[in-house]
């Protein structure tokens, strides 16, 4: 990775001050478990029988205390699933070129990409080669991949599509808050075409379906500006990325 990447983040991203709690302590001489909570210890046995409050638990601590008291209660974090988004497939530009040829730009973000395709893209951008081994792996342990394939269509050849990979940009994530971009990269041929931008649009609003909105990733200093553009920004309120490398 170059020295002089910077650290991006969007510039919507608001980071919260620390707020001081002024904690005192209150009791309640009336306080009483609710009834449907039911704790039974058998004297000089070790069976011991506990059954787990009810629903209604909740609503009876609050009607307890809360009735003169501005303390606030944390629920219990739903153990309920929220089922996420599918993947997207959908066609981004359709254009008939100079020999009748109908080529479509497909964006997706759930495709299985080809590591050899991957590194034959990675070889016209001009990146360094890395082990196929590991850009597998990286592929699989990536949250969300987002391709462009580029599909052409001769007129009256039915099934003899031509496929091609042009653009790829995955992201790492904690599957709850954050979420890192990486390997951003669109074929030199189609560069300047507006869709380097969409590819990682389409991205961050996949991420954002996925209810994570704290999105960074690491730019070199020759397209900075260009993800200025797409609403990140460098160096929010001073925060620096910190790299470790070996020192063999």
């Amino acid at each position: 990775m170059p020295n002089n990447c910077t650290v991006l983040l969007p510039t919507s991203l608001k980071f919260p001050s620390i707020v001081s709690l002024d904690c005192r302590c209150q009791v309640f001489p009336n306080f009483q478990f609710p009834l449907n909570l039911n704790f039974r210890l058998g004297r000089g046995s070790r069976n011991q029988t506990v059954s787990q409050p009810k629903a209604g638990f909740w609503d009876s601590i609050r009607s307890g205390i809360l009735k003169n008291n501005t303390t606030q209660v944390i629920e219990p974090p739903s153990t309920t699933e929220e089922e996420e988004p599918l993947p997207e497939e959908f066609v981004l530009v359709e254009r008939t070129l100079a020999d009748d040829t109908v080529e479509q730009i497909i964006f997706s973000s759930g495709e299985n990409v080809d590591v050899y395709d991957l590194q034959a893209l990675c070889d016209k951008v001009g990146w360094p080669r890395r082990p196929l081994t590991k850009l597998a792996a990286a592929l699989r342990n990536s949250y969300m991949v987002a391709t462009l394939h580029s599909i052409k269509k001769s007129t009256g050849e039915e099934g003899n599509d031509q496929k091609k990979l042009i653009g790829m940009a995955r992201a790492t994530s904690d599957h709850a808050f954050n979420a890192t971009i990486w390997d951003v990269l669109v074929d030199p041929s189609y560069q300047g075409q507006g869709l380097g931008k969409a590819l990682i649009e389409k991205l961050i609003r996949a991420l954002l379906q996925r209810d994570i909105g704290n999105i960074s990733l690491f730019a070199d200093s020759k397209v900075v500006e260009f993800y200025q553009n797409l609403g990140f920004e460098p160096d929010p309120e001073g925060i620096k990325g910190m790299f470790w490398y070996p020192k063999y």
